[in-house]
C-alpha cells in the first residue's frame, strides 16, 4: 500500500500571499501533505515539493532535495526557465476544468464587443443616442485562435457556437475536432491561421518557438483593421510591433490581459491608448479548491513514487 507519511512543501511567491490562498483549503484534505511558509520551515532538508508563483531568483536554493515545483497556474514557462531550479526538478501544474470555460468567456466576450460595437453603443447612451448600428453575418467574421490546449479547446468551441468562422493553429491535429473549424499544423500554421483574420486569439503556451510570435510580420498577415486579442503570455507580444500596426491601422485595436512585466507599470503609455482594452491578467484563474485538490493528490504521488497525473514535459513546455 502508498506510504501516509507526512510529505513537506514550501509555498514559493515573490507576489502572492500563497497560503492566504490556498493554505485553509489544503488543510481541509488532509494532515499528510503539509505546506509551511519559507519563514516557517525548520528544517530545509525535509521539503520535497514547493508550490509557487513567480517565485524569486534564490526561491529554490535552501532546499536540496527538492524533487517538484508545481505552479499553481496553467503556466510553467517561470518554473522551465528559473535559473536555480534543477533539471532534476520535475515540474507540474494545475489543471481547473473551469479555467477553460471562464478563458472562453473571456475570449468571446472580446470578439463580441468589438464585432458588435458595444463600445460605440455605450458612448451613444451617454448622449441619448438612439442609433442602432450595422451588422454582419457571424459566419462573415475570420477568428484565427493560436493554440488548441484545453483552453483553446474552450474557447474554439464557443466561438465556433456563436457562428463565427474559426482557424486554429495548433502543435498537431486534434483528437476531437470541433465540427466546422479548420485547423492548421505544421511550421506555417501560425502565418497561414492568421492569413485574413479578423480577430486573432493567442492563447499560445511560452516555449523557445513561442516567444515574440506576436510581431510585425505576424500581423500583416491579418485583415487590416483587425482585433488582437492576448489572453498567452506576455512574452509573446513583441511590443513595439504592436504599437506600430495600430499606428499604421493594420491593428484597430486590442485586449490585452498579460504582459512581460506585472502589474503593467501606471505610466505605461497604452493605460493612455483608446484603441487598448486592458485587465489584470484575469481572462481566468484557477479555483482555490481546485489548486489544493490537486497540489495534495499530486504531492502524494510523488510521495508514494508514481508518475505525476499533472506532469509538464519539460521539452515540450507543456
Amino acid at each position: 500500500m502508498p506510504s501516509q507519511a507526512p510529505i513537506l512543501g514550501v509555498y514559493l511567491s515573490e507576489s502572492l500571499d500563497l497560503d492566504s490562498l490556498y493554505g485553509e483549503a489544503l488543510r481541509q484534505l488532509g494532515e499528510d501533505v503539509v505546506l509551511q511558509n519559507p519563514q516557517e520551515i525548520e528544517d530545509p532538508t525535509e521539503v520535497a515539493f514547493a508550490i509557487c508563483w513567480q517565485p524569486g531568483e534564490d526561491a529554490f536554493a535552501p532546499y536540496p532535495n527538492l524533487m517538484l515545483a508545481m505552479s499553481i497556474a496553467a503556466g510553467v514557462d517561470a518554473l522551465l526557465s528559473h535559473p536555480g531550479l534543477s533539471d532534476e526538478v520535475q515540474v507540474a501544474r494545475v489543471r481547473d476544468p473551469h479555467q477553460a470555460f471562464l478563458m472562453a468567456g473571456f475570449a468571446a466576450h472580446e470578439v463580441l464587443h468589438q464585432e458588435r460595437e458595444f463600445a460605440v453603443m455605450a458612448d451613444n447612451a451617454t448622449r441619448r443616442e438612439w442609433q442602432p448600428l450595422p451588422m454582419r453575418a457571424p459566419e462573415k467574421a475570420q477568428v484565427a485562435v493560436l493554440g488548441h490546449g484545453s483552453m483553446g479547446r474552450a474557447v474554439v468551441t464557443s466561438l465556433s457556437a456563436l457562428g463565427f468562422t474559426v482557424t486554429v493553429a495548433c502543435r498537431s491535429e486534434p483528437v476531437a475536432p470541433v465540427q466546422g473549424v479548420r485547423y492548421l499544423t505544421g511550421d506555417n500554421a501560425v502565418m497561414a491561421a492568421a492569413q485574413g483574420a479578423d480577430y486573432l486569439i493567442n492563447i499560445l503556451p511560452l516555449t523557445p518557438v513561442t516567444e515574440n510570435v506576436l510581431n510585425t510580420t505576424l500581423f500583416a498577415q491579418l485583415r487590416p483593421g483587425a482585433w488582437l486579442v492576448q489572453i498567452g503570455r506576455g512574452e509573446h507580444l513583441v511590443e513595439a510591433d504592436l504599437d506600430a500596426a495600430l499606428a499604421s491601422g493594420q491593428l484597430a485595436g486590442a485586449t490585452l490581459d498579460v504582459f512581460r512585466e506585472e502589474p503593467l507599470a501606471s505610466n505605461h503609455r497604452w493605460w493612455q491608448d483608446a484603441r487598448l482594452r486592458i485587465t489584470p491578467h484575469v481572462a481566468s484563474d484557477s479555483l482555490p479548491e481546485v489548486v489544493a485538490e490537486q497540489v495534495v493528490a499530486t504531492a502524494r504521488e510523488l510521495r508514494d513514487g508514481l508518475p505525476l497525473t499533472l506532469g509538464v514535459d519539460r521539452q515540450r513546455g507543456y
